[in-house]
């Protein structure tokens, strides 16, 4: 078979950006913990990588893109291994649904999916949970709860528009397809949605950090915020423009679309800041950044250019705005995950109803489209919420989830990993002397 090795070259550079998001993620993230948390905080990327990176060729593949069962996920068993994915009979390349690379190479740009949507949660945990507990939830949670979203969207389930989905089941189907399907081009339900609402039901059952809302717990690290933002930026297009399935329009208009809407909601929340604060900050810039990059991601094939900006706007100013929800309903989630991730893929889902080129209300197409994307963001509210609610409370009970109130206090990062980031907290001396 004869591969288009320009589609090819692109999926695995793409593949390669959204893989590099993880570690950008431990540095924007490990950036705005304090001193004596960072390296715990970056090794919750770190060790989602390593989990989600094996179980993904396990069943992972199978769950999200396997036969169909009940609409919800696909059947563990079916290519578990990978089995009859990558080689047919006869020893020859599977061809990707596309047909025109080898399959292999669309495992190789889903897990990297997999990966930074379970990373995103570690960011409402920060300071308190015990690493043991947070890598037995990645292997459980990507299984009970990702996979089985990322069938539902991607894989022809109840979220996608396929016959017997929950939009076909709305506004009925014509040759087998929804007659108004849902938009997710990059993942707003699977990526955003999902972790947002499970960085919430955590911080719910985990509890509040020692001090919160009473001490200041600011940034440590500033340029590392900075540096991890524009790496997830820089990532990023291949998480969209990587959606295309190709070198194509698709991905350069996900591209522009990508980069103006996250540029216009880094100027939204700035002036957000500067009107509620007084002061446009870097931190600002850097959480703009990231709001924009959340809430384009499943418009980045539906929008124009001038309504990607629209979009950034409208996005840039609610997540500045929602990040101090926390304050006011008293849920320590601690690095913003639910005000940037949730709200931001919410935001981004929704307004496909009103923006997109096609079907969008602005636009001519009627409210059907408006409709079927706030049914499934709330279906993927829901289903996220319980899955989560159920594999914490679990977790709570068993391995349990909170380090000692000593441990905390004193830095999780020497008490758990026996190492600090920074020689003057003193890690080094304290290890030495326990040697």
């Amino acid at each position: 078979m004869e591969w288009d090795t320009g589609a090819a070259a692109w999926m695995l550079t793409s593949a390669s950006l959204v893989l590099l998001m993880t570690p950008a993620l431990a540095f924007f993230y490990g950036g705005m913990v304090r001193g004596k948390s960072v390296l715990n905080m970056m090794m919750m990327s770190f060790g989602a990588m390593g989990v989600v990176g094996v179980v993904y060729v396990l069943w992972g593949w199978s769950m999200s893109y396997g036969s169909d069962v009940a609409g919800i996920f696909g059947n563990p068993f079916d290519q578990f291994g990978l089995s009859g994915t990558l080689f047919d009979a006869d020893g020859a390349a599977i061809a990707s649904p596309l047909g025109n690379y080898p399959q292999v190479i669309d495992v190789a740009f889903q897990v990297t999916f997999a990966i930074i949507t379970v990373a995103l949660i570690s960011g409402a945990l920060a300071d308190r949970v015990k690493f043991g507990t947070w890598i037995a939830f990645v292997a459980v949670w990507v299984t009970v709860a990702y996979f089985p979203m990322a069938h539902m969207v991607w894989g022809g389930g109840q979220l996608s528009g396929a016959e017997g989905s929950i939009a076909a089941a709305i506004f009925g189907t014509t040759d087998g397809a929804a007659n108004t399907a849902p938009i997710d081009f990059a993942g707003g339900t699977v990526v955003h949605i999902n972790a947002g609402v499970a960085a919430l039901v955590l911080a719910l059952i985990i509890g509040k950090r020692k001090g919160f809302g009473t001490e200041a717990m600011r940034p440590h690290n500033l340029p590392f915020v900075m540096l991890g933002a524009a790496l997830l930026w820089f990532g990023w297009f291949g998480f969209n423009a990587g959606s295309a399935f190709g070198a194509n329009e698709t991905a350069g208009l996900a591209w522009v679309n990508t980069t103006v809407c996250t540029a216009a909601a880094m100027l939204a929340w700035l002036v957000t800041e500067k009107f509620r604060d007084g002061h446009a900050t870097s931190l600002g810039a850097a959480s703009g950044i990231v709001a924009g990059l959340v809430a384009i991601t499943p418009a980045a094939g539906a929008l124009r250019p001038v309504t990607s900006i629209v979009l950034g706007v409208v996005a840039g100013v609610l997540c500045a705005l929602a990040v101090g929800l926390k304050y006011k309903f008293g849920y320590d989630d601690s690095l913003d995950v639910v005000g940037v991730h949730l709200v931001g893929g919410l935001v981004g889902t929704v307004m496909i109803g009103f923006l997109a080129d096609e079907g969008g209300l602005f636009f001519g197409g009627g409210a059907n489209l408006l409709v079927i994307q706030v049914v499934i963001a709330l279906v993927a509210v829901l289903f996220s919420g319980l899955t989560t609610a159920v594999i914490g409370l679990i977790l709570k009970a068993t391995l349990g989830w909170r380090v000692s109130q000593d441990v905390e206090v004193g830095g999780i990062d020497l008490a758990v990993h026996g190492e600090t980031a920074y020689e003057n907290l003193g890690g080094a001396r304290i290890v030495s002397e326990v040697k």
